[in-house]
């Protein structure tokens, strides 16, 4: 069965600054994927790292199941 970790955390990036009508999102970084120290994939997990005009960071978390 697929999963659509990678659809979902870009669909998440996509619509956090557009859609701040308040502007309290400063910046939105890249997206972050499950990899050993080598590059090698280790899971379908992602990460997206927010940070709101206070400068405080908050880590979003995509996974499956």
């Amino acid at each position: 069965m697929l999963a659509y970790c990678d659809y979902i955390v870009t669909i998440i990036k996509a619509n956090l600054l557009p859609h701040d009508d308040m502007a309290h999102i400063d910046t939105v970084g890249p997206i972050g994927y499950d990899l050993g120290p080598n590059g090698e994939f280790l899971g379908t997990k992602k990460t997206l790292e927010v940070t709101d005009m206070n400068g405080k960071r908050y880590l979003i978390t995509v996974e499956e199941l």
